[in-house]
């Protein structure tokens, strides 16, 4: 028999780490009838971002990397849909599976469906309502050109239904005739696979001289941030608050844009207030498993990231969300996020919000972590079997 030839594009480092519970389900379940073949865009070039990724959660290497780096969103999807397209006519998969809503989600839909080959999209459905974000664009895109689409909530299904998705189909999927399926959510499966990983495997909490729950964890990265001297200034104002007056212990892994842009954005007297500041520890990135310790073991979570707020919300964290919008509307439905954009009292006020809030309440939005499961023998049932 032969095995259903899945070609898997990555390019972030959240998708490496996305991948790896279809990965690790097809080797432990499925490898007689699956085989993944995973081409890696090099969206994020940094190996400290990305190669590590790989190794620590033991996902297959991949077979191809375009290497395309940075540039403009034109000339970085203008490269990898070149790169992809040579890997698609030489391998010539039975399916093409993308992640999320990065520019190497976009550029594999786009090669894929044009060659007539099913696109698989994990992580369907999510919507912002904002088209001034560029993932909007791309997911909206990726959607509408798959065979196959997996929303990890509700919410994400309901949005697919108004945009004229049919829930049920007796017609063979294509893109065409393309199936909605609510699995929950991948990064649940491995938040639970990889947090029992963490409490025994990561010292970060001891070489950082943390106790649990004693510590607010902060991540920045989204170009909207990054990229406003003025958006930066008034979230570094914030956090200098947050651990000057409020007496909170702020851990902030920095990303390579962020550690980039600080200099400039904030100014000289800033910056080395907040690099002195007894209560803020600015870190180096750090690997998937110390940040499960990280997110599992703070008191609140502050961040612009989609994963680390849905990460957030498996480990019962509350979140101040650094965004004016989210594709995570559940979360700030639910009242355990919220969005602070970058205006410093705008996040004082959600921080405090928080502070003086004295129970949260986390129902189970996300699945019963066997998302990666169901949407393999789902691939099975509907793809492979003519």
């Amino acid at each position: 028999m032969n095995r259903f030839r899945i070609l898997t594009v990555l390019g972030a480092r959240p998708q490496i780490i996305k991948a790896s519970a279809l990965n690790r389900a097809i080797h432990h379940s499925f490898s007689s009838q699956l085989e993944e073949i995973i081409l890696h865009t090099g969206q994020h070039y940094d190996t400290e971002m990305s190669g590590q990724f790989f190794q620590e959660m033991g996902i297959d290497e991949p077979k191809y990397n375009l290497q395309v780096g940075s540039g403009s969103h034109a000339k970085q999807t203008a490269s990898m849909l070149t790169g992809i397209e040579e890997v698609v006519l030489k391998e010539n998969p039975d399916a093409l599976l993308v992640y999320g809503d990065t520019n190497s989600t976009l550029a594999g839909a786009l090669v894929a469906a044009k060659l007539h080959i099913p696109v698989i999209h994990v992580e369907a459905g999510l919507r912002s309502f904002n088209k001034a974000m560029p993932e909007e664009i791309n997911r909206i895109t990726c959607d509408h050109l798959s065979t196959l689409l997996f929303t990890p909530t509700i919410a994400g299904l309901e949005n697919l239904k108004r945009e004229g998705f049919k829930l049920h189909d007796d017609l063979r999927p294509s893109a065409s005739h393309p199936r909605i399926y609510h699995c929950g959510d991948v990064m649940y499966d491995n938040s639970l696979h990889f947090s029992e990983v963490a409490s025994h495997d990561s010292g970060m909490l001891l070489r950082l001289g943390l106790s649990a729950d004693a510590y607010v964890l902060c991540t920045i990265h989204r170009a909207e941030n990054t990229d406003h001297p003025s958006h930066l200034k008034g979230i570094f104002e914030a956090l200098l608050m947050i651990a000057d007056v409020k007496k909170q212990v702020i851990v902030l892994p920095l990303h390579p844009r962020t550690r980039k842009m600080l200099v400039d954005a904030i100014g000289k007297e800033l910056l080395e207030r907040v690099q002195s500041h007894s209560n803020i520890h600015l870190i180096d990135p750090v690997g998937f498993i110390d940040m499960i310790a990280l997110e599992s073991n703070a008191s609140m979570v502050i961040t612009d990231s989609g994963g680390v707020q849905k990460e957030a919300y498996f480990f019962k964290k509350p979140c101040v969300i650094l965004r004016d919008q989210t594709e995570w509307v559940e979360l700030v439905e639910n009242g355990n996020a919220l969005l602070a954009g970058h205006q410093t009292e705008r996040i004082l006020a959600c921080f405090d919000r928080f502070m003086a809030k004295s129970s949260h309440s986390f129902p189970q939005l996300f699945g019963d972590g066997k998302a990666s499961h169901f949407i393999c023998k789902t691939i099975l049932s509907d793809l492979a079997n003519d």
